[in-house]
């Protein structure tokens, strides 16, 4: 059933502009798929999903899959999503406007830089993790780059 589910989320967020939740369970319940909000909620952590921007204010469900990283689509993340940065030891933080930093880590992991082993993203908020930590000042050079 579950699987039945999430096959049935990832065609449905390809195929329509999906933003929030609700409009998932109820494209879902169009379906005839039964579903609550927790179990909406529980398919979308466990599929990975991530908003997207779409134009301004605009976000919609994507498959990490479905998101394809491009040097410029980077720049324009980072120039249009970060609001400012700091640093401490091996570690970057990036802070976004809240609902964006999912999408940013999102397109960061897909840019595979060597130096970043990994990413954690909340709300508005994004941790990198640099390693060796001098590359620290090479990443955040690259990452100034994309802000000028």
């Amino acid at each position: 059933m579950k699987s039945k589910r999430h096959k049935k989320i990832l065609e449905l967020i390809q195929k329509q502009v999906i933003s929030t939740q609700e409009e998932l369970a109820r494209a879902l319940r169009k379906e005839g798929v039964r579903v609550t909000q927790a179990t909406v909620s529980r398919d979308i952590k466990e599929l990975g999903l991530v908003k997207v921007p779409i134009g301004k204010d605009l976000y919609k469900y994507a498959s990490p899959h479905e998101v394809t990283v491009s040097e410029s689509r980077l720049a324009f993340m980072l120039k249009e999503f970060v609001l400012k940065y700091d640093y401490s030891n091996n570690l970057i933080v990036l802070r976004t406007p809240p609902g964006n930093a999912q999408a940013v880590a999102s397109h960061l992991d897909n840019a595979q830089w060597e130096e970043v082993i990994g990413t954690v993203a909340g709300d508005d908020t994004i941790l990198l993790v640099i390693k060796p930590e001098e590359a620290v000042p090479k990443v955040l050079s690259r990452i100034e780059s994309y802000l000028e």
